[in-house]
């Protein structure tokens, strides 16, 4: 029998001819990504009372972005404490208030088919979309990755989601996932989502992007997506050239897979999540006329440049209804040049937009945007579990850029299709 993507790459790493689901293997990591928010300040003690540094600096990526730019002084010694540990240690891959990390991956041509990454965010799950296994990890497990270059595992099962059809208009990579959530729920432990069909293969890289992350929130070791030209594209894009065997790294025709499902792209409708879980979620229409004190276009999964552009096409010509806010923190400061050079961010001020710096702000409830007692938000980003944009009583929906520009306009939660041509 053959092998998924997934397998084939623990194997590699783990220097075997081939593993099997629930075999506990040691692997060699090829990259791991600290960030300000369990990176440093959590690992650089463990490393002092054990007397060690780090296996290999070229091979870890640091960035600061959960606590930028600083709002008080406990942030300000975060990222200080973050910064000298990059000067400590001799890390050249670090990037500071510059972006959201696993943006960062991307934009820099970091991520490789066939690599095996480890990240200290549960949304390093984005990197599988470069045809790479990559995965969240606690600060200990980082620990030991940052000293040693290895990680044990168990390898998991793969699901497969293949998704045929064209989507509709206002329809993205968000809408499938909210689905997914509803569909096959958030308990997938010990497993891989590995994504496919020829909607995926049009996908451009940005929405794949979106696939991979949220598969944290089906509750996934991580999402795939196999190699192919746009992959290639993607990392010549980011000014480097993709290894020789990339191509390679496909699963096999006859792998084994705990499930497959096949999906409509055509039959889905924009999709909305209703507090307080991604999993709560129908078509937009299910929502519809929900009253909004905010919209917020941000986070890695939902500010990224091609988000930007999703929300402009919605408001341009437009303003944001009275009494509703609409706030936008783009997932890097490239993003945001870009978004800025072809007229994107002028569409969103121009419709009343408030632009914020870049980082997980209100994400995770740091810095500007958080929700206060008994308020509404409809946020771009990927959970809204009680409490994590703010104040335990507010309301967070879920649903794509197009979905929060179209409710920032309406001041309810609205159907994006019916403001777009």
């Amino acid at each position: 029998m053959g092998a998924t993507l997934t397998e084939k790459i623990l194997a590699r790493a783990a220097g075997r001819s081939a593993v099997r689901p629930g075999e506990v293997v040691t692997c060699k990591v090829d990259l791991a990504l600290l960030l300000d928010s369990g990176g440093p300040r959590r690992i650089w003690p463990r490393l002092k009372e054990l007397g060690v540094g780090v296996w290999d600096p070229d091979r870890i990526v640091l960035c600061t972005d959960h606590f930028t730019p600083a709002v008080d002084a406990e942030s300000a010694a975060i990222l200080k404490l973050t910064r000298d540990f990059a000067a400590e240690f001799g890390i050249r891959r670090f990037f500071d208030m510059q972006g959201i990390g696993h943006v960062v991956l991307a934009e820099q041509g970091f991520l490789e088919p066939g690599m095996f990454a480890c990240g200290g965010d549960s949304h390093s799950s984005m990197g599988g979309a470069f045809g790479c296994y990559m995965a969240g990890f606690g600060a200990i497990e980082m620990t030991g990755i940052v000293v040693t270059g290895e990680i044990w595992l168990q390898v998991p099962e793969t699901i497969r989601a293949d998704w045929s059809g064209r989507f509709a208009a206002g329809v993205v990579a968000k809408d499938i996932m909210l689905f997914l959530c509803r569909e096959i729920g958030m308990e997938n432990a010990f497993r891989v989502i590995e994504f496919g069909g020829d909607t995926v293969a049009r996908m451009p890289m940005p929405e794949r992007m979106v696939l991979t992350n949220m598969a944290a929130e089906l509750g996934a070791e991580t999402g795939i997506v196999a190699a192919d030209a746009t992959t290639l594209a993607a990392i010549r894009a980011a000014g480097r050239e993709p290894a020789a065997d990339a191509p390679g790294w496909q699963g096999d025709a006859d792998a084994r897979y705990l499930a497959r499902h096949a999906f409509d792209a055509a039959a889905l409708a924009p999709q909305v999540a209703a507090p307080h879980s991604p999993a709560n979620s129908g078509p937009v229409g299910d929502f519809a006329g929900e009253r909004i004190d905010q919209a917020y276009i941000g986070a890695c999964v939902g500010a990224k440049l091609s988000d930007l552009r999703m929300a402009a096409e919605v408001l341009r010509g437009r303003r944001v209804a009275p009494g509703t806010r609409l706030l936008v923190a783009p997932a890097s400061t490239r993003a945001m040049a870009e978004a800025a050079a072809d007229g994107t961010l002028a569409a969103l001020t121009g419709a009343g937009a408030y632009l914020l710096p870049t980082g997980c702000g209100a994400c995770a409830a740091l810095g500007a945007g958080i929700l206060a007692d008994g308020e509404t938000c409809i946020s771009s980003t990927n959970r809204n579990f009680q409490g994590r944009m703010g104040a335990n009583s507010a309301r967070v929906f879920l649903g794509s850029p197009y979905t929060v520009a179209a409710s920032a306009v309406a001041g309810r939660v609205a159907d994006p299709r019916e403001f777009l041509a």
